[in-house]
């Protein structure tokens, strides 16, 4: 007798760090890569906004050994399988995260921002299309564009985009990434696109750009 699959639900507990900044700055919700964490994005974020900016660091919910003889454990965001149940994970998550937090420090939706690395970029910008209203940009560094993202009838982002790509990325090749900044503008109209020297890490070079972005968004 051949076997049949069964699903359920069950209550998840998630996390974030929550770093206020200044009265009258964005609230930054960041997203850490494959294998990292809600800590080490902190870290990461603080250096980029700098202290002026509330920072929300939202950790992946799907956690791993990172190596047999070690107890480190590294997040994620999604695999290949069952990524729809994930896809809508993420965006309870960031919606949740987005609402609780600005509640919390009294940011209001126009300061809200979302800045994400790596492999949550394109569930990032699959959230924007999905969820118009709840942030008033995305940030998105080294990572890619959801595969339906040239859809004949492509549903927009009402906010404003800014990706960082970089020339010698290992999973993001130039001859790939260099696409984006057209791609972006059939669903946003107020695109950002830069190609920073340098492999697959936040750029430290990244910092000005993001901080004058934001500035602009704030005006």
């Amino acid at each position: 007798m051949s076997s049949q699959e069964r699903t359920f639900r069950a209550s998840l507990d998630c996390r974030y760090l929550l770093r206020p900044g200044e009265a009258g700055g964005a609230l930054v919700l960041a997203l850490h890569g494959f294998s990292r964490d809600a800590e080490t994005m902190l870290q990461v974020t603080e250096r980029i906004v700098g202290p002026r900016h509330s920072i929300v660091s939202l950790e992946g919910p799907y956690g791993f050994f990172l190596k047999t003889d070690t107890r480190e454990v590294g997040y994620g965001w999604a695999t290949s399988r069952r990524h729809a149940d994930a896809v809508r994970l993420h965006h309870d998550m960031v919606r949740h995260a987005l609402e609780a937090a600005g509640s919390e420090l009294g940011v209001p939706v126009e300061r809200r921002m979302l800045l994400v690395f790596s492999q949550p970029v394109s569930l990032n910008y699959r959230f924007c299309t999905a969820h118009p209203g709840l942030a008033r940009g995305v940030i998105g560094i080294c990572g890619g564009l959801p595969g339906d993202w040239d859809d004949a009838s492509p549903s927009p982002i009402d906010g404003a985009v800014l990706h960082i790509a970089r020339c010698d990325d290992e999973h993001y090749p130039a001859s790939v990434t260099e696409q984006f900044a057209g791609r972006l503008r059939l669903r946003c109209g107020d695109v950002e696109f830069h190609q920073l020297e340098g492999g697959h890490r936040v750029p430290s070079g990244g910092a000005p750009l993001i901080q004058g972005w934001l500035q602009r968004l704030l005006s």
